[in-house]
């Protein structure tokens, strides 16, 4: 499988921004130990991060050119508010995890509600970097499923 793992703003700044939230693992610990996943299990993968929303919904549609089979996104703040990303992710129809190392339903009000969640086949929060492994196997249950049919 060809999985793509997008990170949104501020995501780069792991390991020193808000530890006692994000914790102290960096953005490359986070895609090393996805890299080490992704490998043993025979997948193709590319990471991307970006703070500029309109990078970002690129990154979605050269997914769809790219013939990717599934997408794991951390929209960070975009959660809450990009329309655009909710409707790239609505045309590209790529299955797509929304994943989040906090647990956003337990943070301020303004976090409680994702805008991208309605155009993912889930969501999964508050497990910290081991967010993104579950992304990941559950974009492989779900296409493993698919490809069985």
């Amino acid at each position: 499988m060809n999985i793509w793992i997008i990170h949104g703003p501020n995501l780069n700044l792991l390991g020193t921004r808000e530890p006692e939230i994000y914790g102290t693992e960096t953005l490359d610990d986070i895609n090393r130990r996805m890299q080490d996943y992704l490998i043993k299990h025979g997948h193709t993968y590319e990471f991307f991060q970006s703070n500029s929303e309109g990078q970002l919904i690129d990154k979605i549609q050269e997914a769809y050119r790219a013939d990717v089979d599934g997408i794991v996104i951390n929209p960070a703040a975009y959660t809450h508010y990009s329309y655009a990303i909710h409707d790239a992710l609505k045309a590209v129809s790529i299955p797509t995890v929304e994943v989040h190392l906090s647990a956003i339903h337990s943070r301020e009000d303004f976090r409680k509600h994702s805008v991208v969640a309605p155009a993912c086949i889930g969501q999964i929060s508050g497990f910290g970097s081991t967010s993104y492994l579950l992304g990941i196997q559950a974009l492989e249950a779900i296409l493993s499923e698919e490809q069985s049919k």
